[in-house]
């Protein structure tokens, strides 16, 4: 029998506990659990009103990993659901709108994807989103310098910009804007990655081609399509370690010099949000949100 935990007043049947997720560190599922408990305060507003992708993986990243974007089977009574538009005709999907709903979730063993608008106007985009991705023998720290200058860039469009480490190899770049549909930001975000190449034509590129890639940084501008989702600020990755989409400062992108400056890990969150609390907490701010040109 499954655990029984009570998480502010909803019974939620907790499996496989001692199971290891994370086999390079013995990472075990009720320490995802856990960390998921730990930084609900700081990740339950990046969810709240969006419609969740789960990518799941259950038996860790070497086992079966696959998307789950319609409610999964089982799935209680009292979790939020809503009606959402995608290509092939309307479809049923899950909202983590409280610690109960976040909890049960984590038990399936899941990274959190979201889309960049809100489920009550599918129709607006309310987030930019640039995806810095190198190509070995880049790192990190080449797509740091793409980052402060779309940073610069973006700023002189009147549109503030935060980051966050995608929990691999890259970089995220979030701003909150309104008044457009995801077509229009697309548009704008494909410019932007446009001008990146010419202005560095050695380091940045807006094309996702293969042969391309090696020793640059692939803007990828495409996740601001309406039906494309990206992993959601403090998710865990299926990677070999417990390895988190977090939130960084300015700062530490500019004094970035060497590949492992910004990997953080599971454990590394508490303290982090302790410190900074919520880097990413203005871009919950509608009224800070930018207007593109």
């Amino acid at each position: 029998m499954a655990p029984i935990t009570e998480v502010e007043g909803r019974r939620l049947p907790l499996s496989n506990l001692e199971k290891v997720l994370y086999p390079a560190t013995g990472f075990t599922k009720g320490e995802v659990l856990h960390y998921y408990a730990t930084v609900a305060e700081v990740l339950l507003p990046h969810l709240r009103d969006r419609a969740v992708s789960f990518l799941r993986y259950p038996d860790g990243q070497d086992g079966q990993v696959f998307f789950t974007k319609n409610v999964p089977p089982g799935t209680p009574q009292w979790v939020t659901t809503a009606e959402v538009p995608r290509v092939e005709g309307p479809s049923r999907m899950v909202l983590v709108q409280d610690l109960p709903s976040l909890m049960w979730s984590a038990n399936l063993v899941t990274e959190f994807h979201t889309h960049q608008w809100l489920v009550d106007t599918p129709n607006e985009a309310d987030r930019i989103v640039f995806d810095l991705d190198p190509g070995a023998p880049a790192s990190i720290v080449q797509c740091c310098e793409v980052a402060l200058w779309l940073r610069e860039r973006l700023a002189r469009d009147g549109i503030e910009t935060y980051a966050k480490t995608s929990g691999s190899k890259g970089l995220h770049l979030l701003a909150a804007v309104r008044g457009s549909s995801s077509e229009r930001v697309s548009e704008y975000a494909k410019a932007l990655a446009v001008e990146a190449e010419k202005a560095m034509p050695r380091l940045a590129l807006h094309r996702m081609t293969r042969s391309l890639r090696p020793g640059k940084v692939f803007v990828d501008w495409s996740q601001n399509a309406a039906r494309k989702t990206t992993a959601t600020p403090y998710t865990l990755r299926a990677r070999a370690e417990p390895t988190v989409s977090a939130p960084v400062t300015w700062a530490e992108i500019e004094e970035c010099h060497a590949p492992g400056r910004l990997d953080f890990h599971a454990g590394d969150i508490a303290p982090r949000v302790q410190d900074y609390g919520d880097l990413l907490a203005p871009l919950l701010d509608a009224d800070a949100a930018g207007t593109l040109p």
